[in-house]
């Protein structure tokens, strides 16, 4: 089972890497991921690699809120995004287009 540090450290600069489907996304992501495995890390996709950001960035376009449990549960698809939005175990701000976007970049 992963947890959240890996999932940010390693595993999404690797498969962000790899993936031209982000080559016009050119937007900001903030995670705000709250518990003892959290942290705050960014997905600066208007750069041209080193796409993930520790300690996140100031000008996000979209800022994704939730606890390391229910983003590791997320990622390994025991939780579905759209549910666990409605059941308030995810708060975004900013463009939800975009947030919705950013399944198909690392889901």
């Amino acid at each position: 089972m992963a947890n959240v540090q890996e999932i940010f450290n390693e595993v999404f600069p690797e498969k962000l890497a790899s993936n031209d489907k982000i080559a016009n996304m050119d937007s900001v992501f903030q995670f705000n991921i709250t518990g003892d495995d959290g942290g705050t890390w960014a997905i600066d996709f208007s750069k041209d690699s080193d796409y993930v950001v520790e300690g996140g960035v100031d000008n996000a376009d979209v800022t994704i809120e939730m606890k390391d449990s229910d983003f590791v549960d997320m990622w390994e698809g025991t939780l579905p995004a759209p549910q666990a939005f409605m059941m308030g175990k995810v708060k975004i701000q900013g463009d939800m287009g975009l947030a919705m976007k950013l399944q198909n970049f690392i889901g």
